[in-house]
């Protein structure tokens, strides 16, 4: 089975899956190599760990591309890869799915947000009209070569219009084509609880963000709720800021840092997630 159809299966099973996001190509590594089933290219990730901007419009459809097309090379697994506001307008959209599904992209992202848009768990966003979005919805589905290839719908109108316009807009999403549905930023149990009934005829991503406006749930609650997919976008990023400061605090502090796994990944730990003997396989191939 192909990634794209492994996806769409997942998604379909609304068994919440866990999906966590990689911001580089080992970061993926790390992500298929505990067993996860897909994983996420996050903007936010990218635009924080490559450019150390906030989530702000900072990245580009080339920076995305870029960064799938490494995370392809390095993993096996189902990429859902964020493609923001489609970076410009249905014609901009109708290209970034284009250049993404060539990149390796198996399902990919799109949001109703006025550009430049924010993080979806940030303050001041914006919305454009539902029309123009389901026009960007159609071109997306229009311009995909594989009929495999996901589009994955997301509307942050909660933050601006309330709960029931944005079920409102992700029903008429799931109408122009959009194959699985989320509904960001919102704020209450009861409403995470209510969206896979308000919105049952497509599968639904919820998205955890630590620290953000959403309340935490477990993928089992999720699941047993009828969710498709339990996104953490940006947990290895948050994990990976948080064990740089405290390795650098201690080699700051000590002047020195030893093999400690507590505190940092070993060496021969390290060559392992990057594949060295795979690679002196190939040297001694070659020569």
């Amino acid at each position: 089975m192909s990634t794209r159809k492994t996806l769409k299966a997942l998604a379909e099973s609304r068994r919440g899956v866990l999906v966590p996001g990689a911001f580089n190509a080992l970061s993926a590594r790390v992500v298929a190599d505990l067993g996860f089933e897909a994983l996420y290219v996050t903007g936010a990730g990218v635009t924080n760990m490559w450019f150390g901007l906030p989530d702000q419009a900072f990245m580009g459809l080339t920076d995305m591309a870029d960064h799938t097309a490494r995370i392809r090379d390095a993993v096996e697994l189902p990429l859902i890869v964020d493609a923001d506001t489609g970076f410009g307008n249905a014609l901009n959209t109708y290209h970034a799915v284009r250049t993404l599904e060539r990149a390796g992209a198996d399902c990919i992202q799109l949001e109703d947000q006025v550009s430049p848009k924010r993080c979806g768990h940030f303050n001041g966003k914006e919305v454009i009209s539902t029309d123009e979005m389901l026009g960007k919805i159609r071109a997306a589905v229009d311009a995909r070569r594989d009929p495999d290839t996901l589009i994955l719908a997301r509307t942050d109108a909660c933050a601006t219009q309330g709960f029931e316009a944005a079920v409102e807009r992700a029903q008429r999403f799931g109408e122009a084509g959009a194959d699985i549905l989320f509904v960001e930023a919102v704020t209450t149990a009861e409403e995470i609880r209510a969206l896979p009934r308000r919105l049952a005829g497509k599968p639904q991503l919820m998205n955890m963000v630590i620290g953000g406006k959403t309340p935490i749930f477990s993928a089992e609650e999720l699941a047993g709720l009828g969710y498709g997919i339990v996104l953490y976008a940006n947990a290895a990023l948050q994990g990976a800021v948080a064990g740089m400061q405290k390795a650098l605090t201690v080699l700051r502090d000590t002047q020195r840092i030893d093999e400690d796994p507590a505190l940092v990944a070993p060496f021969a730990e390290r060559q392992r997630l990057v594949k060295k003997s795979e690679w002196d396989v190939l040297e001694q191939k070659y020569r």
